[in-house]
């Protein structure tokens, strides 16, 4: 059996969003969100809380 992939979600300054596999250093400039899960749970995650796709500074 199989298992899948865990991610994180992670969240920049500009309040953009992305995933990233979890275990793993958070590249400079994002931070954990705080929701873990599969790439599938954290990109269904990602679609709820993120409504307005414009980065912070043009909002």
């Amino acid at each position: 059996m199989m298992t899948e992939d865990r991610y994180a979600v992670v969240r920049n300054d500009e309040e953009q969003y992305s995933i990233w596999p979890d275990g793993r250093e958070t590249p400079a400039g994002w931070h954990r969100e705080g929701t873990t899960g599969t790439r599938d749970e954290c990109l269904d995650h990602i679609e709820r809380v993120w409504t307005d796709l414009r980065p912070l500074s043009v909002r």
